[in-house]
């Protein structure tokens, strides 16, 4: 279905240093994605944060990526005070993790089908059981784990293969960004789902791998630090470096006075299938 998902259900967008990230909060979020599951408007969603928007920044695929989402949700304080200070008053943290519970709970989705893919060797299948002891309504109907380097062509087959006997409404995709962006980028076109949703450190939270933050950490902007605290290896660098840049560069935006976002709009992901995938 060619159908944009604005057209029947409009939502603004702001401008975070070039990305143009949806002005939402988690109902309107969970209402445009059961407006899109309803009429089969195929897409997928990137929960973007400080660090997707700043790798878009000396990526021009990543940007085209995230110009070719369906919906940019703000996964991370810095973007939703972007969107305040952009007149989005209403806007708040719509994150990767969070959305997958409220779906996979929620009354409104309980016909959905969802397929897991990501995570390490096992990691899927061990998510899929605990998601399903948690909401025993759930209906999960395959994973799929790729490997870390690009996938090969019979990979490639395997992946196609399982979803078109799964046919699932959502694949949940936990790669890490701007991994899982490529990723779903690439494949959406070659599969049988409505939605893609990267959700990044999904698996690993709801796997119990890595702790969630206090609800206090989250609203003060300071989940980043949470987060290096249980990956210091992993994850220093991103911090150190893309932070900073990051203040540095939206008050450079507002200085010259970009505080408005251009013209507000969700539209179908139309996809270059030949985007690589990393």
């Amino acid at each position: 279905m060619n159908e944009s998902l604005h057209n029947v259900y409009p939502t603004q967008r702001i401008d975070v240093l070039g990305v143009r990230a949806h002005a939402l909060d988690v109902a309107s979020a969970k209402a445009a994605f059961k407006t899109a599951l309803r009429r089969h408007i195929k897409g997928y969603v990137c929960f973007t944060s400080v660090h997707g928007v700043m790798e878009a920044q000396h990526d021009p695929a990543l940007m085209k990526v995230y110009d070719d989402a369906l919906v940019i949700a703000p996964d991370g304080m810095p973007l939703v005070w972007v969107g305040h200070m952009q007149g989005f008053r209403s806007m708040e943290r719509v994150t990767g993790p969070e959305m997958m519970l409220e779906i996979m709970g929620g009354e409104e989705f309980r016909n959905c089908t969802h397929f897991l893919c990501g995570g390490e060797t096992g990691m899927a299948e061990e998510l899929r059981d605990k998601l399903v002891a948690r909401f025993p309504h759930l209906k999960i109907c395959g994973t799929f784990t790729p490997p870390f380097r690009p996938m090969k062509i019979d990979e490639e087959r395997a992946l196609i293969e399982a979803v078109h006997r799964a046919q699932p409404d959502i694949i949940w995709v936990g790669l890490g960004a701007p991994k899982q962006e490529y990723f779903m980028a690439r494949y959406l076109p070659l599969l049988d789902t409505t939605l893609m949703m990267g959700v990044g450190a999904a698996f690993l939270l709801h796997t119990g791998r890595i702790s969630d933050s206090p609800r206090w950490v989250k609203r003060s902007g300071l989940q980043w630090a949470h987060r290096l605290l249980q990956e210091p290896t992993r994850l220093w660098r991103r911090y150190l470096f893309h932070n900073p840049a990051f203040i540095v560069r939206i008050a450079l935006q507002f200085a010259r006075g970009t505080r408005k976002a251009p013209t507000p709009s969700v539209k179908p992901a139309e996809i270059n299938t030949a985007q690589r995938a990393t």
